[in-house]
């Protein structure tokens, strides 16, 4: 019964479902996820983690990303009925039709060529007497 009950509460989350319905596009990394549902980093990977907890997400480690994708449901079987309902479940919905047809136009290239910019930018915009 822990397994059920881990899983269900891990689904209660409407921001993790919608990982989950990104996820059943494609792979995608913490700053592509953080792009999709405009939630800070900190956020997303904590999510990421319950997720992974659950046996509902995999990840796997390419270079300087941790790519995250659907889990193949071997950890639990609760996990793996979720998974292959929920790719079924939800299409008819406003929030997730926007947020999927979003996906092919978010690029973890593009996402972190302007990060050091807007570090950039943030700091000099910053007056010494705004320390004080």
């Amino acid at each position: 019964m822990r397994d059920f009950i881990r899983v269900m509460k891990t689904l209660s989350d409407p921001n993790r479902v919608k990982v989950l319905k990104l996820l059943q596009h494609r792979v995608m990394c913490v700053c592509e996820i953080q792009a999709a549902l405009g939630l800070a980093q900190p956020t997303v990977s904590k999510h990421l983690q319950i997720l992974a907890e659950a046996g509902l997400v995999t990840s796997e480690k390419d270079g300087l990303w941790v790519n995250y994708r659907l889990g193949d449901g071997n950890s639990s079987r609760y996990a793996a009925t979720l998974l292959g309902n929920l790719r079924h479940w939800l299409d008819d919905d406003a929030e997730i039709q926007n947020l999927v047809k979003r996906v092919p136009a978010i690029g973890r290239e593009e996402i972190c060529a302007r990060r050091p910019t807007e570090s950039r930018a943030k700091s000099s915009s910053r007056s010494p007497s705004a320390a004080i």
